[in-house]
């Protein structure tokens, strides 16, 4: 009898982990709750037995990721070292980090870069301005793509085919009075975006707040991150937002690209 020809899916069976996905499921848990938590607490969010929660976090708890006085169970500052992993050798944070620095110099503004995770933007990267107010997109921070300037600049790497489909079928509920959520004008917008090279968002992703995006690409072209400026309504008009920023942005972008692989 011929041996039967492991398929691609089978492999990614075989190679799935299923108590490190546990592990990591409630970790990213506790992003949830507020201070310290029950054990039935986490294994309800995490939608876990209670035994294998358990179990989860007192391994968790030897590594020092958590700690616990028996009943309530915090994060410790040692989780940090896995983001720091993911800062320290994502090429796009290295070569963009002294751009957003001399970026926030220049215009003495905080700017920003994101990543596309999901239907998500992710703030990876920021640079402020010793003026400036450190508060607001932390790194670690997330928002929804279709509402962001960094998010609808990345979303135009995406033909308008893609582009519809991916819009249609994420999540889109409103942030602000102000966000748009119906596909067809989002798709017309990113389109639009995708054309003048450039995003600008006002008072959708953030009340009282306006940003301006352009996207980052590689060596080849492709899109794979985007870097923004923003500011209180009240302090800058969107005018000073194309006017000051954009030129800062763009030159920051094109500055990059040959060095990103």
């Amino acid at each position: 009898m011929p041996k039967l020809k492991r398929t691609d899916q089978d492999e990614r069976a075989t190679d799935f982990v299923e108590a490190l996905d546990r592990g990591l499921r409630l970790l990213q848990v506790f992003g949830t709750v507020t201070g310290p938590a029950t054990l039935s607490d986490l294994a309800r969010a995490a939608d876990l037995p209670r035994a294998t929660a358990r179990r989860i976090l007192f391994t968790l708890a030897h590594g020092g990721f958590v700690t616990t006085d028996g009943k309530l169970f915090t994060l410790t500052p040692h989780v940090l070292t896995l983001a720091g992993s993911f800062l320290q050798s994502n090429q796009v944070v290295t070569v963009l980090q002294p751009v957003l620095d001399r970026i926030a110099t220049s215009a003495q503004e905080i700017a920003s870069l994101a990543l596309l995770d999901g239907d998500d933007v992710v703030f990876v990267a920021r640079s402020s301005p010793t003026r400036v107010f450190s508060a607001g997109l932390d790194i670690g921070y997330r928002l929804p793509a279709f509402c962001t300037s960094v998010g609808r600049a990345m979303l135009g790497r995406l033909d308008d085919a893609e582009l519809a489909a991916r819009l249609k079928a994420m999540r889109r509920e409103p942030v602000t009075p102000q966000t748009v959520t119906d596909p067809k004008k989002l798709l017309a917008t990113i389109i639009a975006d995708r054309a003048q090279g450039y995003s600008l968002v006002d008072r959708e992703a953030e009340p009282h707040f306006r940003s301006i995006s352009v996207p980052v690409r590689r060596y080849d072209g492709t899109i794979v991150a985007a870097i923004n400026m923003g500011a209180h309504v009240d302090r800058v008009p969107a005018k000073e937002l194309i006017d000051r920023f954009l030129p800062l942005l763009r030159e920051g972008a094109d500055d990059v690209k040959s060095r990103l692989l």
